[in-house]
């Protein structure tokens, strides 16, 4: 019995160990990977905020004249709602915070009496979202890694084919914003309109006009507010995952650890009762000799 015990704890002290060392190496794996994604992100900022500023002060110049790029956002307006979540799992609540939010926004959208167009990018949010009956017009795979500059701009250029197709009034995309390896959070930023919100209007002549300039500036800050989105989102998906494996490696070594001890008492249990039964053997043996008759010689009467 304590040997088939002990047996089946050394397979388990194998089996976790075994895990153990897949984890500790997703965990080495997603840290170097972070440092390449957060100089990425370092490197694609300026740029993205020169684009939004650059947005904001033609808003604000363009003032009351009517254009859908600049019209105050219509909650009841059709929307494209981009989602950007990872193409795999083991990286915690990272998934689900971003679909969670995706959901609110969508029914919040609808509440609103607008209908929603929903792009997904990550096999996570194209399986969770039609499993619970979300119609995703496109998927995109294999971008949440490393994303490209290329990449974003195919995305880009999709979701802007469906807003002047469809007469998309409102474009957001929902991801998770990385502001260290400690903290990220999920948000839902809005792209189309433009917000004049901390805008400075300029009094200069402009070539082309300023409504052609919005037109000229609508697909590339998309493009900018994608590129970035999904920047943010591999640094975040790859923190995630470092956490959670590092947490799964410890849990693991706590495990072993317990397994081990375990292990050591029942070997010692077996031990003592293996002495006990030669002790008991011995004693018995002892005393059976002890109380047998002597044995008569020839001689003897």
């Amino acid at each position: 019995m304590a040997g088939g015990q002990e047996r089946t704890l050394r397979r388990r002290i194998r089996s976790v160990s075994s895990t153990r060392k897949t984890t500790r190496a997703m965990e080495l794996i997603a840290g170097s990977r972070i440092v390449r994604a957060q100089a990425r992100i370092v490197a694609a900022r300026p740029y993205a905020k020169a684009m939004d500023a650059l947005a904001a002060d033609l808003a604000a110049t363009a003032g009351g004249v009517p254009h859908p790029f600049l019209a105050p956002p219509d909650p009841a307006a059709t929307a494209v709602l981009v989602v950007v979540a990872g193409d795999r799992g083991l990286s915690g609540a990272y998934n689900a915070n971003v679909l969670r939010a995706a959901e609110a926004a969508i029914r919040e959208h609808r509440s609103a009496g607008g209908r929603v167009t929903v792009v997904a990018i990550g096999k996570r949010a194209q399986s969770y979202l039609r499993f619970r009956g979300e119609d995703v017009a496109k998927t995109w795979v294999g971008l949440t890694d490393r994303p490209t500059a290329e990449q974003a701009a195919a995305v880009a250029a999709d979701v802007f084919d469906r807003v002047l197709v469809g007469g998309v009034g409102v474009v957001e995309v929902v991801s998770t914003r990385f502001r260290s390896l400690a903290v990220q959070s999920v948000e839902r930023r809005r792209l189309l309109p433009v917000v004049a919100e901390g805008g400075r209007p300029f009094d200069y002549e402009t070539e082309p006009d300023r409504l052609e300039l919005v037109d000229l500036l609508a697909p590339r800050l998309v493009e900018s507010g994608l590129f970035l989105a999904l920047l943010e989102a591999a640094a975040s998906e790859h923190a995630a995952r470092q956490r959670a494996m590092k947490a799964a490696t410890d849990n693991a070594d706590e495990l072993i650890t317990t397994l081990r001890r375990i292990m050591n008492r029942a070997r010692q249990d077996a031990i003592t009762t293996e002495i006990m039964d030669i002790v008991g053997g011995a004693e018995a043996l002892r005393q059976a000799q002890g109380n047998a008759p002597p044995v008569l010689g020839p001689g003897d009467d």
